[in-house]
């Protein structure tokens, strides 16, 4: 069994699995699998900070998502409105349970416990505390972010906006354009938040 030295720890290509050696990068440099080409790792020393500003944002937005609507329409002097949670509510009374909860998984739940794992391990690093249960909720993070797939649902939103459009007044509520926001924040998030470095900085913290 080879042992890497302390200060050069060996490091695995996440596409090919060929080991390097760790190596220092010079300020926002990058290295690469020189057999794939796949990303090994970035110098992005800031990125708790910028992960936390975005994530915290995008969890702000997410509760206007859910408390103001995506839709108003007007039809015959009848007016109604929808909310994320009432969608997946009036999709679950139509007898289309899976449907309502394929929706409330991948708009409601998934995108919800991304953001509050993202937060909690996030403000704990940047306090230069060590998060308890720390590489179990990394784990978890990865099984949920694919589930999250709240830009897929604005898609299908824009989509029947154009579709009602023609059988009644639609207006865009608060919760849509939040709904947008959210994309552009998690997007963000996802781009600044680097698993090596944050690692790193969990590996230095003081035990306590």
């Amino acid at each position: 069994m080879v042992e890497s030295p302390p200060d050069h720890p060996l490091i695995a290509c996440h596409d090919c699995d060929l080991v390097y050696q760790e190596t220092a990068l010079p300020p926002g440099g990058e290295a690469r699998c020189t057999r794939c080409g796949a990303l090994l790792y970035r110098d992005t020393p800031a990125c708790v900070q910028h992960s936390l500003a975005y994530c915290s944002a995008a969890l702000l937005v997410f509760l206007l998502v859910n408390t103001f609507p995506i839709l108003e329409l007007e039809t015959q002097g009848i007016h109604r409105n929808a909310t994320l949670f009432g969608t997946a509510l009036t999709l679950y009374q139509e007898n289309m349970a899976p449907v309502a909860a394929l929706v409330a998984l991948t708009t409601l739940l998934a995108p919800a416990l991304e953001l509050s794992i993202l937060c909690y391990l996030l403000l704990l690093l940047n306090l230069k505390r060590r998060p308890p249960g720390f590489a179990e909720l990394m784990r978890l993070l990865q099984l949920v972010r694919p589930w999250g797939m709240v830009e897929v649902f604005l898609i299908g939103v824009l989509v029947s906006l154009v579709k009602l459009a023609h059988m009644a007044h639609v207006l865009p509520g608060l919760g849509l354009w939040s709904f947008g926001a959210l994309i552009l924040l998690m997007a963000a998030s996802a781009g600044a938040f680097e698993p090596h470095e944050i690692w790193r900085q969990y590996e230095q913290c003081p035990n306590r």
